[in-house]
Formats: structure tokens, C-alpha cells, sequence
């Protein structure tokens, strides 16, 4: 029938991938995954992350951002920090040109449509998704697991959808098309009165480096010093071990970070997620602003 959607293709190889706040020290991701298996034993299972801080929706979808792209084609994203859970919050299956993805619809996924959007999302909306995006809810219990608890859904809902995908059960017969999805808002740099580029803590990793919401090409032309938490750098490094002590370099993740030569920037800086961070442009030797 015209309007509905064509079978994934099935693959008993399939790869499914996990990011949750469930953290490692109970069984709440091995029941997620023995509910895969039990579904799809071939399935392959790549673990994202589980650290993430509990009900952080911000977090848990800049992590996910960092890692999603790297994954073959038609990979299933499963991604679970669902502070909502059991309330009326929608179940959703996002389909982009290269993957698919299964979370509920609180915002988790929204870097993964401004990367296909193109626009700033500059606060929490229902946003309507361009024609490239498709997205369904998750309605049709004929494919969860039951009884269904209200306190985890991703072991008795998202976990045998993701599953079913990958052995190519249509998405429609999952759930209803709808046209928007709830995201959140993305912090991003700005500039100041002053003519400085001021940007914000993402997230904090486990070395203690500082991810910022400054990409690379985002960076003034010329010289310039980064001034956070009271402190200066006057010069971008290629690594983590050329500085002396702080350093500011271009990370994987193609943003700026701040880091501490054999220690933890965080604790030494004080700093915290949202906290800001100036760039100022110097110009014969002295700083603007």
C-alpha cells in the first residue's frame, strides 16, 4: 500500500547497539540483551555507553551523538534514558537514510535530527521532521514482551522492537507514522558583546577532559586565547601530552576540549556541565574585550 514503509532488510547479523542510565552493577542490561537474543540470536550487541548520569536526557544524547555514526549501515540504535517511563511519553522509531533508531520520545535523539535537519534547536519543541526523517510510534504490543512492566520498558518494549527490525518486520506494522518528534534544546557558541566567541561544558569524560559545543571550524582565524574557569590558554596543542599542564586541542569528536596533562581539568578547574568559556581574539598582541 502507497504512504507505508518497505521492510527493513533482514539480517540474522545485524548489529544493535545500546546506550542506557542503567549502569553495569544490576542485571538491567542483560535483560535487555537476553530479550534481543531470545528474539534474534544472531544479532550482534555493541554496549554504547551504560554511564550515563541517571534520567540525563542532555547526556545521554551528546554521548550517543559521538559514537552513532561510526556503526555500519542499517545499524539499530537503542538508546534508553527515559526519565518518563511509564507516564503517557511516546515510544518512537526515527528512520534516517543510514540507520534506525529506538528510543522514547523525550528529546534523546536530537542531535541525531539536527545533524539531518540542518537548523538550531534552541529549545525543547515538538519539531515537524523534514521528508528524509520517518518516524513511528510504537503502538502494536503484538511485538513486546509480556506482561509489560511500567517501570522498564527497555526490556519489554524497546528491546524486542529493536530486535524484530532487525529481522526485518516492517515499521509500520510496529507502530503509527507521525510527523513530529520532541527534542531538546542544544546548547551552541555565541558571540559576545565584546566580539569573544563564548561557548559551554557539554559533558565531562572519564579522564576528566571538558567537551565543549566548539567544533574546530567554529575557531577564530589568528591568534587567540581560551580563558576558562579564571584560567588561559594562549594556543591549541595536537595532543594531550605537548602541553605543559592545561591544554585545549581539537578532540575526536572534532570539538574543543580542555584538558589536563597526566590529571583531571574538571577537578582541578572546579568545572561543571553548562559552564562557560571565552575565546578572544588577540590582535597586535593584545586582547580584544
Amino acid at each position: 500500500m502507497e504512504g507505508l514503509a518497505p521492510p527493513v532488510p533482514a539480517s540474522s547479523k545485524a548489529i544493535i547497539t545500546l546506550t542506557t542510565d542503567f549502569g553495569t552493577d544490576d542485571a538491567y542490561v542483560a535483560a535487555m540483551k537476553g530479550v534481543i537474543l531470545e528474539i534474534n540470536p544472531e544479532a550482534t550487541i555493541v554496549d554504547i555507553s551504560h554511564s550515563i548520569d541517571p534520567q540525563n536526557i542532555s547526556q545521554g544524547a551528546f554521548v550517543f551523538s559521538t559514537a552513532y555514526s561510526c556503526f555500519p549501515q542499517d545499524t539499530v540504535h537503542l538508546v534508553v534514558v527515559d526519565p518518563g517511563v511509564g507516564s503517557p511519553r511516546r515510544a518512537i522509531i526515527l528512520e534516517t537514510k543510514n540507520a534506525i533508531f529506538v528510543a522514547p520520545d523525550n528529546g534523546v535523539l536530537s542531535y541525531v535530527i539536527q545533524a539531518s535537519v540542518k537548523k538550531r534547536i534552541s529549545r525543547p519543541t515538538l519539531m515537524k521532521l523534514p521528508p528524509e526523517l520517518r518516524a513511528f510510534e510504537i503502538t502494536n504490543p503484538k511485538f513486546w514482551r509480556q506482561p509489560v512492566s511500567s517501570t522498564f520498558h527497555g526490556r519489554d518494549i524497546f528491546a524486542p522492537v529493536a530486535a524484530h527490525i532487525t529481522l526485518g518486520k516492517p515499521l509500520n506494522e510496529l507502530g503509527r507514522p507521525i510527523a513530529s518528534v520532541n527534542v531538546i534544546a542544544l546548547p551552541r557558541p555565541h558571540t559576545n558583546a565584546a566580539g569573544n566567541l563564548v561557548g559551554h561544558i557539554l559533558h565531562i569524560d572519564h579522564f576528566g577532559n571538558l567537551i565543549t559545543d566548539i567544533t574546530g571550524e567554529a575557531l577564530p582565524s589568528g591568534a587567540y586565547s581560551i580563558e576558562v574557569a579564571g584560567h588561559k590558554i594562549g594556543s591549541l596543542s595536537q595532543s594531550y601530552d605537548q602541553a605543559q599542564e592545561l591544554a585545549a586541542l581539537i578532540g575526536g569528536s572534532g570539538r574543543l576540549e580542555i584538558a589536563l596533562k597526566s590529571g583531571d581539568a574538571a577537578r582541578l578547574l572546579g568545572s561543571k556541565v553548562g559552564d562557560e568559556l571565552r575565546i578572544t581574539s588577540r590582535q597586535a598582541g593584545r586582547s580584544r574585550g
